[in-house]
Protein backbone atom coordinates (compact mmCIF):
# COMPACT_ATOMS: atom_id res chain seq x y z
CA UNK A 1 0.00 0.00 0.00
CA UNK A 2 1.45 3.41 -1.05
CA UNK A 3 1.88 6.45 1.67
CA UNK A 4 -0.83 8.01 -0.24
CA UNK A 5 -3.37 5.32 0.22
CA UNK A 6 -2.61 5.21 3.67
CA UNK A 7 -3.11 8.93 4.59
CA UNK A 8 -6.53 8.51 2.99
CA UNK A 9 -9.63 9.23 5.45
CA UNK A 10 -12.52 6.69 5.54
CA UNK A 11 -14.60 8.85 3.17
CA UNK A 12 -12.16 9.30 0.30
CA UNK A 13 -11.00 5.23 1.15
CA UNK A 14 -14.74 4.91 0.19
CA UNK A 15 -14.85 6.87 -3.13
CA UNK A 16 -11.76 5.43 -4.33
CA UNK A 17 -13.77 1.66 -3.63
CA UNK A 18 -16.49 2.99 -5.78
CA UNK A 19 -14.25 4.48 -8.60
CA UNK A 20 -12.33 0.60 -8.53
CA UNK A 21 -15.70 -0.88 -8.92
CA UNK A 22 -16.62 0.96 -12.03
CA UNK A 23 -18.02 4.20 -10.70
CA UNK A 24 -16.95 6.95 -13.46
CA UNK A 25 -15.55 10.12 -11.98
CA UNK A 26 -17.46 12.25 -14.14
CA UNK A 27 -20.24 11.83 -12.19
CA UNK A 28 -18.60 12.74 -8.74
CA UNK A 29 -20.58 15.64 -7.01
CA UNK A 30 -20.39 16.81 -3.97
CA UNK A 31 -22.67 19.30 -2.04
CA UNK A 32 -22.57 21.66 1.44
CA UNK A 33 -26.09 21.69 2.46
CA UNK A 34 -26.43 24.82 4.93
CA UNK A 35 -30.51 26.00 6.42
CA UNK A 36 -29.98 29.43 6.17
CA UNK A 37 -31.54 29.81 9.71
CA UNK A 38 -27.98 31.66 11.44
CA UNK A 39 -24.70 31.87 10.43
CA UNK A 40 -22.02 29.07 9.82
CA UNK A 41 -20.15 28.39 12.79
CA UNK A 42 -16.77 26.46 13.03
CA UNK A 43 -18.41 23.11 13.25
CA UNK A 44 -19.63 24.06 9.69
CA UNK A 45 -15.79 25.02 8.46
CA UNK A 46 -15.32 21.11 9.01
CA UNK A 47 -17.98 20.13 6.58
CA UNK A 48 -17.46 23.21 4.13
CA UNK A 49 -13.67 21.58 4.29
CA UNK A 50 -14.68 18.10 3.65
CA UNK A 51 -16.85 18.65 0.77
CA UNK A 52 -14.93 21.23 -1.06
CA UNK A 53 -11.47 19.23 -0.49
CA UNK A 54 -13.51 16.24 -1.78
CA UNK A 55 -14.19 18.43 -5.14
CA UNK A 56 -10.94 19.95 -5.67
CA UNK A 57 -9.48 16.26 -4.80
CA UNK A 58 -11.49 14.59 -7.53
CA UNK A 59 -11.40 17.82 -9.79
CA UNK A 60 -15.43 17.11 -8.94
CA UNK A 61 -18.48 19.95 -9.11
CA UNK A 62 -19.74 20.64 -5.26
CA UNK A 63 -23.06 22.42 -4.94
CA UNK A 64 -24.20 24.93 -2.33
CA UNK A 65 -27.93 24.02 -1.73
CA UNK A 66 -29.30 25.62 0.74
CA UNK A 67 -32.24 23.73 2.70
CA UNK A 68 -34.76 26.41 3.06
CA UNK A 69 -37.51 24.31 3.87
CA UNK A 70 -38.80 25.60 7.05
CA UNK A 71 -39.83 29.69 6.70
CA UNK A 72 -40.14 30.54 9.90
CA UNK A 73 -36.69 30.83 10.93
CA UNK A 74 -35.01 30.95 7.64
CA UNK A 75 -33.90 34.68 6.41
CA UNK A 76 -31.90 36.09 3.01
CA UNK A 77 -29.32 37.95 5.67
CA UNK A 78 -28.35 34.58 6.72
CA UNK A 79 -28.31 33.03 2.79
CA UNK A 80 -26.13 36.20 2.16
CA UNK A 81 -23.88 35.62 5.01
CA UNK A 82 -23.05 31.76 3.92
CA UNK A 83 -22.19 32.86 0.80
CA UNK A 84 -19.35 35.52 2.02
CA UNK A 85 -18.12 32.38 4.96
CA UNK A 86 -17.50 30.31 1.84
CA UNK A 87 -16.11 32.78 -0.62
CA UNK A 88 -13.75 34.07 2.42
CA UNK A 89 -12.81 30.76 2.77
CA UNK A 90 -11.49 30.12 -0.41
CA UNK A 91 -13.93 27.50 -2.06
CA UNK A 92 -16.14 28.02 -5.19
CA UNK A 93 -19.40 26.04 -5.77
CA UNK A 94 -20.35 24.99 -9.05
CA UNK A 95 -24.16 25.56 -8.64
CA UNK A 96 -26.26 27.95 -6.06
CA UNK A 97 -29.26 25.59 -5.47
CA UNK A 98 -31.90 25.90 -3.41
CA UNK A 99 -34.44 22.94 -1.80
CA UNK A 100 -37.29 25.38 -2.74
CA UNK A 101 -36.40 25.30 -6.55
CA UNK A 102 -37.74 21.81 -5.77
CA UNK A 103 -41.06 22.70 -4.12
CA UNK A 104 -43.08 21.74 -7.14
CA UNK A 105 -41.13 18.41 -8.34
CA UNK A 106 -41.25 17.42 -4.22
CA UNK A 107 -44.96 18.09 -4.47
CA UNK A 108 -45.29 15.76 -7.69
CA UNK A 109 -43.56 13.29 -5.92
CA UNK A 110 -45.44 13.56 -2.59
CA UNK A 111 -48.82 13.25 -5.08
CA UNK A 112 -47.41 10.01 -6.94
CA UNK A 113 -46.48 8.31 -3.32
CA UNK A 114 -50.41 9.14 -2.51
CA UNK A 115 -51.33 7.34 -5.51
CA UNK A 116 -49.03 4.36 -4.83
CA UNK A 117 -50.66 3.94 -1.74
CA UNK A 118 -47.04 5.58 0.20
CA UNK A 119 -48.46 8.51 1.85
CA UNK A 120 -51.26 9.66 3.75
CA UNK A 121 -52.32 12.77 5.82
CA UNK A 122 -52.89 12.51 9.27
CA UNK A 123 -55.39 14.84 11.27
CA UNK A 124 -54.43 13.98 15.14
CA UNK A 125 -52.81 16.29 17.18
CA UNK A 126 -49.01 15.93 17.43
CA UNK A 127 -49.43 14.92 20.47
CA UNK A 128 -51.87 11.64 19.60
CA UNK A 129 -49.16 11.04 16.54
CA UNK A 130 -45.96 10.72 19.19
CA UNK A 131 -48.40 8.31 21.91
CA UNK A 132 -49.24 6.21 18.76
CA UNK A 133 -44.95 6.37 17.98
CA UNK A 134 -44.40 4.03 20.57
CA UNK A 135 -40.70 3.84 22.13
CA UNK A 136 -37.46 2.41 20.95
CA UNK A 137 -38.61 -0.83 22.80
CA UNK A 138 -42.29 -0.88 22.38
CA UNK A 139 -43.65 -0.70 18.51
CA UNK A 140 -46.22 1.89 17.35
CA UNK A 141 -49.72 1.59 16.75
CA UNK A 142 -51.53 2.17 13.24
CA UNK A 143 -53.37 5.62 13.77
CA UNK A 144 -57.43 6.31 13.22
CA UNK A 145 -56.55 7.94 9.37
CA UNK A 146 -53.46 5.48 8.09
CA UNK A 147 -55.85 3.98 6.17
CA UNK A 148 -57.75 6.89 4.52
CA UNK A 149 -58.80 6.26 0.82
CA UNK A 150 -56.61 8.06 -1.93
CA UNK A 151 -59.21 10.40 -3.32
CA UNK A 152 -59.65 11.69 0.29
CA UNK A 153 -55.91 12.34 0.72
CA UNK A 154 -55.51 13.61 -2.55
CA UNK A 155 -58.35 16.20 -1.81
CA UNK A 156 -57.25 17.08 1.67
CA UNK A 157 -53.70 17.61 0.36
CA UNK A 158 -54.76 19.90 -2.43
CA UNK A 159 -56.57 21.76 0.48
CA UNK A 160 -53.02 22.13 2.33
CA UNK A 161 -51.65 23.27 -0.56
CA UNK A 162 -54.33 25.88 -0.86
CA UNK A 163 -54.50 26.88 2.49
CA UNK A 164 -57.81 25.64 3.58
CA UNK A 165 -56.18 24.58 6.96
CA UNK A 166 -54.83 25.99 9.78
CA UNK A 167 -51.33 25.24 11.06
CA UNK A 168 -51.27 21.87 12.98
CA UNK A 169 -54.41 20.86 11.42
CA UNK A 170 -53.37 18.31 9.06
CA UNK A 171 -49.96 16.53 8.06
CA UNK A 172 -49.07 14.30 4.95
CA UNK A 173 -46.69 10.95 6.52
CA UNK A 174 -44.78 8.24 4.47
CA UNK A 175 -46.67 5.09 4.64
CA UNK A 176 -43.73 2.75 6.17
CA UNK A 177 -44.25 0.21 9.29
CA UNK A 178 -45.28 1.39 12.73
CA UNK A 179 -43.73 -1.61 14.54
CA UNK A 180 -39.96 -1.01 12.84
CA UNK A 181 -37.38 -0.95 15.15
CA UNK A 182 -35.98 2.38 13.46
CA UNK A 183 -38.72 5.13 14.53
CA UNK A 184 -37.89 6.99 12.04
CA UNK A 185 -39.56 4.73 9.90
CA UNK A 186 -42.70 4.70 11.82
CA UNK A 187 -44.22 7.23 9.40
CA UNK A 188 -42.83 9.85 9.58
CA UNK A 189 -44.07 13.31 8.36
CA UNK A 190 -43.32 14.43 4.69
CA UNK A 191 -44.89 17.89 4.85
CA UNK A 192 -46.74 20.23 7.35
CA UNK A 193 -48.85 23.31 6.90
CA UNK A 194 -46.89 26.79 7.64
CA UNK A 195 -48.55 30.56 6.71
CA UNK A 196 -45.42 32.11 6.36
CA UNK A 197 -43.72 34.11 3.61
CA UNK A 198 -40.81 32.50 2.26
CA UNK A 199 -37.37 34.62 1.38
CA UNK A 200 -37.58 33.14 -2.38
CA UNK A 201 -40.98 31.79 -2.67
CA UNK A 202 -42.71 34.71 -1.33
CA UNK A 203 -46.41 33.16 -0.32
CA UNK A 204 -46.75 30.71 -2.85
CA UNK A 205 -46.71 27.44 -0.81
CA UNK A 206 -48.78 26.83 2.14
CA UNK A 207 -47.00 23.76 2.49
CA UNK A 208 -43.56 22.84 3.16
CA UNK A 209 -41.60 18.99 3.08
CA UNK A 210 -39.69 18.23 6.08
CA UNK A 211 -36.36 17.85 5.86
CA UNK A 212 -36.03 14.33 5.32
CA UNK A 213 -38.18 13.93 2.53
CA UNK A 214 -36.81 17.34 0.51
CA UNK A 215 -32.83 16.14 1.52
CA UNK A 216 -32.45 12.71 -0.56
CA UNK A 217 -34.81 13.92 -2.79
CA UNK A 218 -32.94 17.04 -3.88
CA UNK A 219 -29.56 15.16 -3.44
CA UNK A 220 -31.30 12.88 -6.48
CA UNK A 221 -32.44 16.06 -8.90
CA UNK A 222 -28.58 17.66 -8.40
CA UNK A 223 -27.34 14.02 -9.11
CA UNK A 224 -25.17 14.01 -6.12
CA UNK A 225 -23.09 10.64 -5.92
CA UNK A 226 -22.12 11.00 -2.27
CA UNK A 227 -24.19 12.54 0.14
CA UNK A 228 -22.06 13.51 3.30
CA UNK A 229 -23.31 14.30 6.83
CA UNK A 230 -22.49 14.29 10.41
CA UNK A 231 -23.18 11.34 13.04
CA UNK A 232 -26.33 12.30 14.00
CA UNK A 233 -28.23 11.71 10.43
CA UNK A 234 -26.76 7.67 10.92
CA UNK A 235 -30.27 6.66 11.56
CA UNK A 236 -31.89 8.70 9.09
CA UNK A 237 -30.21 7.01 6.40
CA UNK A 238 -32.82 3.82 6.11
CA UNK A 239 -35.38 6.71 5.69
CA UNK A 240 -33.22 8.92 2.97
CA UNK A 241 -32.99 5.46 1.11
CA UNK A 242 -36.45 4.71 1.23
CA UNK A 243 -37.51 8.01 0.13
CA UNK A 244 -35.23 7.66 -3.22
CA UNK A 245 -36.88 4.03 -3.21
CA UNK A 246 -40.10 5.74 -4.46
CA UNK A 247 -39.02 8.15 -7.22
CA UNK A 248 -35.77 6.37 -8.56
CA UNK A 249 -34.90 6.09 -12.05
CA UNK A 250 -32.19 3.16 -12.96
CA UNK A 251 -30.57 5.29 -15.46
CA UNK A 252 -29.55 8.07 -13.34
CA UNK A 253 -27.06 8.37 -10.42
CA UNK A 254 -28.52 7.25 -6.93
CA UNK A 255 -26.95 9.43 -4.37
CA UNK A 256 -25.64 7.61 -1.27
CA UNK A 257 -25.21 8.95 2.30
CA UNK A 258 -22.57 8.53 4.40
CA UNK A 259 -22.13 10.03 7.89
CA UNK A 260 -18.52 11.35 9.79
CA UNK A 261 -18.23 12.88 13.31
CA UNK A 262 -19.34 16.35 13.59
CA UNK A 263 -16.57 18.82 15.12
CA UNK A 264 -17.46 19.42 19.17
CA UNK A 265 -15.22 22.05 20.65
CA UNK A 266 -14.53 23.02 24.17
CA UNK A 267 -15.79 26.12 26.00
CA UNK A 268 -18.17 27.01 23.35
CA UNK A 269 -21.58 26.02 22.10
CA UNK A 270 -22.65 24.56 18.73
CA UNK A 271 -26.13 24.87 18.81
CA UNK A 272 -27.26 27.62 15.91
CA UNK A 273 -30.22 27.58 18.51
CA UNK A 274 -27.71 28.73 21.27
CA UNK A 275 -26.18 31.17 19.39
CA UNK A 276 -29.35 32.76 18.47
CA UNK A 277 -30.17 33.02 21.55
CA UNK A 278 -27.05 34.59 22.68
CA UNK A 279 -27.45 37.19 19.73
CA UNK A 280 -31.27 37.97 20.75
CA UNK A 281 -30.49 37.97 24.41
CA UNK A 282 -27.93 40.96 23.82
CA UNK A 283 -25.28 38.55 25.42
CA UNK A 284 -23.11 38.88 22.52
CA UNK A 285 -22.90 42.16 20.15
CA UNK A 286 -24.64 40.10 17.09
CA UNK A 287 -23.06 36.98 15.03
CA UNK A 288 -19.87 38.40 14.18
CA UNK A 289 -19.27 39.12 17.80
CA UNK A 290 -15.26 37.97 18.09
CA UNK A 291 -16.45 35.81 20.76
CA UNK A 292 -18.74 33.53 19.13
CA UNK A 293 -17.23 30.61 16.91
CA UNK A 294 -19.60 31.92 14.14
CA UNK A 295 -17.10 31.92 11.23
CA UNK A 296 -17.80 35.66 10.60
CA UNK A 297 -16.87 36.12 14.53
CA UNK A 298 -13.73 34.29 13.88
CA UNK A 299 -12.94 36.14 10.92
CA UNK A 300 -13.67 39.80 13.01
CA UNK A 301 -11.37 38.31 15.47
CA UNK A 302 -8.60 38.68 13.21
CA UNK A 303 -8.71 34.87 12.26
CA UNK A 304 -7.47 33.62 8.55
CA UNK A 305 -9.03 31.73 6.17
CA UNK A 306 -5.71 29.55 6.12
CA UNK A 307 -5.73 28.78 9.71
CA UNK A 308 -9.59 27.70 9.72
CA UNK A 309 -8.42 24.95 6.72
CA UNK A 310 -5.48 24.29 8.40
CA UNK A 311 -7.72 23.17 11.82
CA UNK A 312 -10.03 21.27 10.14
CA UNK A 313 -7.38 19.29 8.01
CA UNK A 314 -5.22 18.82 11.10
CA UNK A 315 -8.34 17.34 13.14
CA UNK A 316 -8.70 15.60 10.39
CA UNK A 317 -12.26 13.03 9.05
CA UNK A 318 -13.43 10.32 12.14
CA UNK A 319 -16.32 7.97 12.44
CA UNK A 320 -16.38 8.92 16.36
CA UNK A 321 -17.37 12.05 18.84
CA UNK A 322 -14.55 13.50 19.97
CA UNK A 323 -14.40 16.70 21.59
CA UNK A 324 -11.51 19.46 20.33
CA UNK A 325 -9.17 21.03 22.62
CA UNK A 326 -9.63 24.82 21.09
CA UNK A 327 -6.25 25.57 22.08
CA UNK A 328 -5.61 23.78 18.65
CA UNK A 329 -7.73 26.27 16.87
CA UNK A 330 -5.64 28.74 18.68
CA UNK A 331 -2.16 26.93 17.85
CA UNK A 332 -3.33 27.43 14.00
CA UNK A 333 -3.96 30.64 13.68
CA UNK A 334 -0.79 31.40 16.26
CA UNK A 335 1.45 29.75 13.64
CA UNK A 336 0.03 31.19 10.45
CA UNK A 337 -0.18 35.11 11.87
CA UNK A 338 3.82 34.42 13.07
CA UNK A 339 4.53 34.01 9.70
CA UNK A 340 2.13 37.08 8.18
CA UNK A 341 1.59 39.54 10.55
CA UNK A 342 3.66 42.46 10.67
CA UNK A 343 5.47 43.37 14.13
CA UNK A 344 4.65 46.69 15.57
CA UNK A 345 4.83 47.89 19.18
CA UNK A 346 2.15 48.88 21.76
CA UNK A 347 1.79 49.49 24.86
CA UNK A 348 -1.60 47.90 26.78
CA UNK A 349 -1.06 49.01 30.52
CA UNK A 350 1.45 51.88 30.58
CA UNK A 351 3.81 53.86 32.78
CA UNK A 352 5.90 56.54 32.17
CA UNK A 353 9.12 55.51 31.72
CA UNK A 354 11.73 59.30 31.68
CA UNK A 355 15.53 58.56 30.50
CA UNK A 356 16.70 61.83 32.53
CA UNK A 357 20.01 61.62 30.66
CA UNK A 358 18.37 62.01 26.85
CA UNK A 359 18.60 65.86 25.38
CA UNK A 360 15.48 67.18 25.96
CA UNK A 361 13.34 67.91 23.31
CA UNK A 362 15.32 65.29 21.01
CA UNK A 363 13.68 62.50 18.84
CA UNK A 364 14.70 59.93 16.87
CA UNK A 365 13.15 58.03 13.72
CA UNK A 366 14.86 54.33 14.73
CA UNK A 367 14.91 51.13 12.12
CA UNK A 368 12.58 48.29 13.55
CA UNK A 369 11.81 45.09 10.81
CA UNK A 370 8.43 44.05 10.04
CA UNK A 371 8.90 40.60 10.53
CA UNK A 372 11.40 37.96 11.79
CA UNK A 373 10.55 35.21 9.43
CA UNK A 374 9.56 37.34 6.24
CA UNK A 375 12.69 39.90 4.82
CA UNK A 376 10.64 40.93 2.60
CA UNK A 377 8.01 42.84 4.64
CA UNK A 378 10.84 45.36 4.99
CA UNK A 379 11.70 47.37 7.70
CA UNK A 380 9.44 50.77 9.30
CA UNK A 381 10.69 53.96 11.28
CA UNK A 382 9.37 54.25 14.96
CA UNK A 383 10.55 57.39 16.95
CA UNK A 384 12.01 57.55 20.01
CA UNK A 385 12.22 60.36 22.81
CA UNK A 386 13.36 60.77 26.05
CA UNK A 387 9.67 59.98 27.43
CA UNK A 388 8.45 56.74 26.95
CA UNK A 389 5.39 54.06 27.72
CA UNK A 390 6.09 50.76 28.80
CA UNK A 391 4.02 47.89 30.32
CA UNK A 392 3.41 47.98 34.35
CA UNK A 393 4.73 44.37 34.13
CA UNK A 394 7.97 45.19 32.71
CA UNK A 395 8.93 46.84 36.09
CA UNK A 396 9.58 45.92 39.91
CA UNK A 397 11.35 48.00 41.99
CA UNK A 398 12.86 45.56 43.89
CA UNK A 399 13.57 42.07 41.97
CA UNK A 400 15.07 38.74 42.30
CA UNK A 401 17.63 37.72 39.58
CA UNK A 402 14.89 35.31 37.89
CA UNK A 403 12.98 39.08 36.92
CA UNK A 404 14.63 40.03 33.48
CA UNK A 405 12.71 42.85 32.88
CA UNK A 406 13.58 46.28 34.29
CA UNK A 407 14.16 47.23 37.97
CA UNK A 408 16.79 49.82 39.84
CA UNK A 409 20.21 49.19 39.28
CA UNK A 410 20.29 46.85 36.43
CA UNK A 411 20.14 47.13 32.54
CA UNK A 412 17.69 46.12 30.05
CA UNK A 413 17.23 46.55 26.24
CA UNK A 414 14.63 48.56 24.62
CA UNK A 415 13.74 46.82 21.44
CA UNK A 416 15.28 48.78 18.65
CA UNK A 417 16.92 51.19 20.38
CA UNK A 418 19.48 51.60 23.17
CA UNK A 419 20.68 50.35 26.52
CA UNK A 420 18.57 51.34 29.85
CA UNK A 421 19.43 51.31 33.60
CA UNK A 422 16.87 51.34 36.02
CA UNK A 423 17.70 54.62 38.63
CA UNK A 424 14.91 56.04 41.02
CA UNK A 425 10.88 56.12 41.07
CA UNK A 426 8.03 58.69 41.56
CA UNK A 427 5.18 57.86 43.76
CA UNK A 428 1.72 58.69 44.32
CA UNK A 429 0.53 60.15 48.16
CA UNK A 430 -0.46 56.02 48.42
CA UNK A 431 2.79 54.44 47.04
CA UNK A 432 1.95 53.91 43.35
CA UNK A 433 4.23 54.39 41.22
CA UNK A 434 3.51 57.07 38.48
CA UNK A 435 7.23 57.45 36.48
CA UNK A 436 10.12 55.21 36.77
CA UNK A 437 13.34 57.39 36.02
CA UNK A 438 16.43 55.69 33.96
CA UNK A 439 19.27 56.75 32.05
CA UNK A 440 20.56 55.07 28.80
CA UNK A 441 24.20 54.45 27.29
CA UNK A 442 24.16 56.60 24.03
CA UNK A 443 26.87 53.94 22.60
CA UNK A 444 24.51 51.23 22.34
CA UNK A 445 22.07 51.92 19.69
CA UNK A 446 21.22 48.86 17.77
CA UNK A 447 22.21 48.07 14.44
CA UNK A 448 24.71 50.67 14.91
CA UNK A 449 27.17 48.70 14.57
CA UNK A 450 29.62 50.18 17.85
CA UNK A 451 30.75 47.55 20.14
CA UNK A 452 28.31 48.59 23.09
CA UNK A 453 25.09 47.88 20.83
CA UNK A 454 26.86 44.70 20.65
CA UNK A 455 26.97 44.08 24.44
CA UNK A 456 24.29 41.90 26.03
CA UNK A 457 21.79 42.05 28.43
CA UNK A 458 19.32 39.60 29.56
CA UNK A 459 16.07 41.35 29.12
CA UNK A 460 14.53 43.27 26.05
CA UNK A 461 11.63 45.51 26.53
CA UNK A 462 9.01 46.47 24.09
CA UNK A 463 7.87 50.64 24.16
CA UNK A 464 6.05 53.70 22.57
CA UNK A 465 7.05 57.54 22.85
CA UNK A 466 4.37 59.09 24.79
CA UNK A 467 4.81 62.35 22.10
CA UNK A 468 3.91 60.24 19.06
CA UNK A 469 1.98 57.12 20.58
CA UNK A 470 -1.86 57.21 19.22
CA UNK A 471 -4.25 56.11 21.65
CA UNK A 472 -6.33 53.14 20.44
CA UNK A 473 -9.24 51.37 21.98
CA UNK A 474 -8.11 47.82 22.58
CA UNK A 475 -10.63 44.83 22.99
CA UNK A 476 -9.11 41.97 25.21
CA UNK A 477 -11.14 38.64 24.10
CA UNK A 478 -10.99 35.43 26.14
CA UNK A 479 -13.31 32.41 25.75
CA UNK A 480 -16.79 33.18 26.04
CA UNK A 481 -17.89 30.16 28.24
CA UNK A 482 -15.65 29.20 31.62
CA UNK A 483 -16.65 25.87 31.63
CA UNK A 484 -14.94 23.09 29.23
CA UNK A 485 -18.30 21.76 28.25
CA UNK A 486 -21.02 24.73 28.77
CA UNK A 487 -24.50 22.32 27.14
CA UNK A 488 -23.29 19.41 28.56
CA UNK A 489 -25.38 19.49 32.18
CA UNK A 490 -28.95 19.42 30.84
CA UNK A 491 -30.17 20.38 33.93
CA UNK A 492 -28.32 23.80 33.92
CA UNK A 493 -28.65 26.68 31.63
CA UNK A 494 -25.71 26.45 29.59
CA UNK A 495 -25.29 30.74 30.06
CA UNK A 496 -25.10 30.08 33.72
CA UNK A 497 -21.37 29.22 32.57
CA UNK A 498 -20.36 32.33 30.54
CA UNK A 499 -17.61 33.94 31.23
CA UNK A 500 -18.11 37.32 33.24
CA UNK A 501 -13.86 38.26 31.87
CA UNK A 502 -14.65 37.22 27.78
CA UNK A 503 -14.46 40.54 26.97
CA UNK A 504 -12.37 43.60 28.71
CA UNK A 505 -12.27 47.18 26.68
CA UNK A 506 -9.26 49.13 27.36
CA UNK A 507 -7.56 51.92 26.35
CA UNK A 508 -3.85 51.25 24.51
CA UNK A 509 -1.09 53.02 23.24
CA UNK A 510 0.32 52.22 19.36
CA UNK A 511 3.15 53.40 17.56
CA UNK A 512 2.26 55.73 14.96
CA UNK A 513 3.09 53.31 11.75
CA UNK A 514 -0.59 52.11 12.87
CA UNK A 515 -2.04 55.45 12.01
CA UNK A 516 -3.71 54.48 8.91
CA UNK A 517 -4.34 50.76 9.52
CA UNK A 518 -7.75 49.86 7.76
CA UNK A 519 -10.45 46.86 9.77
CA UNK A 520 -9.24 43.04 9.11
CA UNK A 521 -5.27 44.31 8.88
CA UNK A 522 -3.53 42.25 11.58
CA UNK A 523 -0.39 43.03 13.50
CA UNK A 524 1.60 41.33 16.33
CA UNK A 525 2.33 43.41 19.30
CA UNK A 526 4.91 42.36 20.09
CA UNK A 527 5.59 40.40 23.14
CA UNK A 528 1.91 40.65 23.75
CA UNK A 529 0.28 39.09 20.97
CA UNK A 530 -1.27 39.24 17.35
CA UNK A 531 -4.09 41.66 17.15
CA UNK A 532 -6.69 43.26 14.35
CA UNK A 533 -8.53 46.17 13.31
CA UNK A 534 -11.91 46.17 13.77
CA UNK A 535 -14.45 47.01 11.62
CA UNK A 536 -16.00 49.35 14.01
CA UNK A 537 -12.44 51.32 13.28
CA UNK A 538 -12.78 55.00 11.71
CA UNK A 539 -10.77 57.48 10.66
CA UNK A 540 -8.88 59.25 14.04
CA UNK A 541 -10.54 56.52 16.14
CA UNK A 542 -8.56 52.71 16.37
CA UNK A 543 -10.00 49.65 17.27
CA UNK A 544 -7.95 46.35 17.88
CA UNK A 545 -9.47 43.20 18.85
CA UNK A 546 -6.97 40.51 20.68
CA UNK A 547 -7.05 37.62 18.42
CA UNK A 548 -5.02 35.24 20.24
CA UNK A 549 -2.19 35.49 22.74
CA UNK A 550 1.63 34.45 21.51
CA UNK A 551 1.52 31.44 23.91
CA UNK A 552 -1.50 29.07 25.15
CA UNK A 553 -2.06 30.97 28.90
CA UNK A 554 -5.48 29.59 29.49
CA UNK A 555 -4.34 26.85 31.78
CA UNK A 556 -1.96 28.90 33.92
CA UNK A 557 -4.99 31.17 34.31
CA UNK A 558 -7.20 28.82 35.31
CA UNK A 559 -4.62 27.57 38.03
CA UNK A 560 -3.87 30.47 39.40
Amino acid sequence: MSTEEKSLHFIEQIIEDSLSGGFSQDKLRFRFPPEPNGYLHIGHAKSICLNFGLGLRYNAPVNLRFDDTNPAKEEQEYVDAIKTDLNWLGFEWAEECYASDYFQQLYDWAILMIKNGKAYIDSQSSEDMATQKGTPTQPGVDGPFRNRSVEENLALFEGMKRGDFPEGSHVLRAKIDMKSTNMLMRDPLMYRVLHRHHHRTGNDWKIYPMYDFAHGESDYIEQISHSICTLEFVMHRELYNWFLDQIIDPNKVRPSQYEFARLNLNYTVMSKRKLLQLVQENIVNGWDDPRMPTISGLRRRGYTANSIRKFCDTIGVAKRENVIDVSLLEFCIREDLNKSAPRVMAVLDPIKLVITNYPAGKEEWLDAENSQEDESLGFRKVPFSGELYIEKDDFLEEANNKFFRLTLGKEVRLKNAYIIKGESVIKDSEGNITEIHCTYDNDSRSGSGSEASQRKVKGTLHWVSIAHAIPSEVRLYDRLFSEESPDAQKEVDFKEFLNPKSLEIITGYVEPSLVDANPGERFQFQRLGYFCVDKDAQSGKLIFNKTVGLKDSWVKSENK
